[in-house]
C-alpha cells in the first residue's frame, strides 16, 4: 500500500498528524477487534486500542518495512500490550472486583447464551494467560489475529516447526484445562 508507506514516512519524519490519523483510522476496527476478541469488553477494548496506538505512534520511528509489514508489527505490538494487560495489577484487581451488575440484562435465553459463551471465552483466555509468553503471542496471533502459523513465525522470526510445537501443545493445554474445569 502506497499510502501506507508515504502515511509512515510523513510520521518518521515530520510527525504529520494528518498522516497519523489517516494510519490509525485505517487499522484502528481491526485492531479493535482483535482487543474485543480477547476481552469482551467494550470500554476496556476501546482503552487497549488507544494505548495500542499511542505506542506504535510513539515508537513508529522503530519500524523497518524491511522486517515486517505494518499490519504485521502492529499486532505484535498490540498482542504485547494485552500480555501485558493480563500480567497487569489492573487486570488482577478487576477480576476480584467483578460483580454480576456488569452484565446486560436481555432476555433470559440470550442472556444464558451470552453468559455461557463470555464464561468459556474468560475461561481460555484465563489459561492463555497462564502460558509461557511466547506460548501466549502464538496462541494470541493466531486465535484473536487469525494469522496462520506461517505468518507466525515469519513474524516472530522462529522457525515453523517451533510455531506448530508451541501452538498444538498450548491448544492440548488449553482443552485438557476446559474440560476439567467444566467437569467441575
Amino acid at each position: 500500500m502506497d499510502k501506507e508507506k508515504r502515511w509512515i514516512k510523513q510520521i518518521q519524519m515530520n510527525a504529520s498528524e494528518s498522516a497519523a490519523n489517516e494510519l490509525v483510522s485505517t487499522y484502528y476496527k481491526e485492531i479493535y477487534a482483535f482487543s474485543y476478541k480477547q476481552t469482551l469488553d467494550q470500554e476496556l477494548s476501546l482503552d487497549l486500542t488507544q494505548e495500542i496506538f499511542i505506542s506504535a505512534l510513539q515508537s513508529i520511528h522503530t519500524y523497518d518495512r524491511k522486517k515486517a509489514s505494518f499490519r504485521t508489527w502492529l499486532y505484535r505490538l498490540a498482542s504485547n500490550k494485552i500480555v501485558d494487560y493480563y500480567r497487569s495489577k489492573s487486570y488482577r484487581y478487576t477480576q476480584m472486583a467483578r460483580q454480576i451488575d456488569d452484565y446486560e440484562i436481555m432476555d433470559e435465553v440470550d442472556m444464558v447464551i451470552s453468559l455461557e459463551y463470555k464464561e468459556d471465552v474468560e475461561k481460555v483466555i484465563a489459561i492463555v494467560n497462564q502460558l509461557e509468553s511466547s506460548s501466549q503471542q502464538i496462541i494470541r496471533l493466531k486465535l484473536f489475529g487469525e494469522y496462520t502459523l506461517k505468518e507466525i513465525a515469519m513474524m516472530e522470526s522462529i522457525p515453523l516447526s517451533t510455531v506448530k510445537t508451541r501452538y498444538y501443545s498450548s491448544l492440548k493445554r488449553i482443552r485438557t484445562e476446559m474440560e476439567e474445569r467444566n467437569g467441575e
